[in-house]
């Protein structure tokens, strides 16, 4: 019996242009389940699935796996989610755009050699081979973008203090014209795109991140035209900078994550020139604290983060630290809390941390849905205990 805005598994797969086959196959490969399976065994699919099978076939198309796939999608096709997929697939298109410009330069250049020489330069020739084998790096990109993207997002749509986070991080910096500033684990620049009215026109910025994914998205948000600013790709632990060669510093929710925080803050030392200022953003014990507790009573197996960053460098030790290399070190405490009214961009936050989560919510995703929804249908309050350490050598 055929049931109203179900279509069967032949019909669908002739509204998406793909063959019966390939639905099929989907199925059996536990990525694009139907929707309703009558008694008789007929699959039925809705509208919701035309959702998951596009992003199924962009990523196809942009070269991950059906592995890959798995990982990457999620079952819901809230607009929340729908929208962050859908800017996060942009971002890997025009990152694979950039890649193929590259291989076609590359192609070109070892054709004109063809034709002028005569010969092969074999250099060249694996140079072309090790650029066609860029997009492994694409995954990664994708989740750390899908990660940031879902943490900024949360406290963008219900921080309770109307300033927000970055405005009031560029008020602490108090930059001037005539400036050089580093910023070390820039991710995909949003500080100073929040903040590009207020940049003064006669200022330096080097915009530096371990991942070049992060550095393309800053370049494309900031805009190329923007001379003010330059990237480079570097690890904050070796700085590829002169001594003495920058009046500030910003280090924004950066140094917990470094395997050598010392050595991050000796370099820092040695760049910075006398007098100059070093910022870093931290956390307190207490921060996003309710987010633990809110996994933990769905299932207690689940820990957000192996490790807890303000552990390793947080409110409450990160003036011990700092005092080692700084004359001055200053803590100014950012008020803010989150009120998040809709279960959706909690999900994708709990999703996107570093931790075991992923093995006890996926499988059981609707429960875990309805579950977090009872808990914000009143608002869910969660407290933010976040602000920076001001140093200055």
């Amino acid at each position: 019996m055929k049931k109203t805005g179900y279509y069967s598994s032949g019909v669908f797969a002739r509204m998406a242009k793909v063959t019966l086959r390939t639905i099929r196959y989907y199925d059996k490969q536990n990525i694009l389940k139907p929707s309703f399976v009558s008694e008789a065994g007929a699959r039925f699919y809705t509208d919701k699935d035309f959702v998951r099978l596009q992003q199924i076939l962009l990523l196809k198309y942009l070269g991950f796996s059906l592995e890959d796939i798995r990982e990457m999608l999620i079952d819901d096709t809230d607009y929340h989610f729908m929208l962050n997929s859908l800017n996060i697939q942009l971002k890997l298109v025009q990152d694979r755009i950039e890649q193929m410009q590259l291989v076609e330069k590359a192609i070109q250049d070892t054709s004109e050699a063809v034709r002028k020489e005569h010969t092969i330069d074999w250099n060249q020739m694996l140079n072309l081979i090790h650029l066609t084998g860029m997009e492994k790096s694409l995954k990664n990109q994708y989740q750390n973008a899908s990660n940031i993207s879902a943490r900024i997002q949360l406290h963008h749509l219900y921080s309770q203090n109307q300033q927000g986070w970055f405005p009031w991080i560029y008020e602490q910096l108090m930059v001037r014209q005539g400036m050089k500033i580093l910023e070390i684990g820039c991710g995909d620049g949003t500080l100073w795109i929040e903040n590009m009215e207020n940049l003064p026109e006669n200022t330096e910025f080097l915009l530096s991140d371990i991942s070049e994914g992060m550095l393309r998205d800053a370049r494309r948000a900031i805009g190329g035209e923007d001379h003010r600013f330059s990237y480079q790709v570097f690890d904050c632990h070796k700085m590829p900078c002169r001594d003495g060669s920058f009046d500030l510093i910003i280090a924004n929710h950066v140094l917990f994550y470094c395997g050598d925080i010392r050595k991050v803050c000796e370099e820092a030392v040695r760049v910075l020139r006398p007098g100059g200022r070093f910022l870093c953003s931290a956390y307190g014990q207490n921060h996003m604290k309710e987010v633990s507790g809110l996994v933990q009573g769905f299932d207690d197996r689940i820990a957000l983060s192996a490790d807890k960053l303000y552990d390793r460098f947080g409110k409450e030790n990160g003036r011990e630290i700092l005092s080692e290399y700084f004359g001055t070190c200053e803590w100014r405490q950012y008020e803010d809390c989150l009120i998040v009214p809709k279960p959706e961009p909690l999900i994708s936050y709990v999703l996107s941390c570093h931790g075991n989560q992923g093995q006890y919510i996926t499988e059981r995703y609707k429960e875990f849905r309805a579950y977090v929804k009872r808990k914000t249908d009143r608002g869910f309050r969660i407290t933010k205990e976040a602000g920076l350490f001001l140093c200055q050598k």
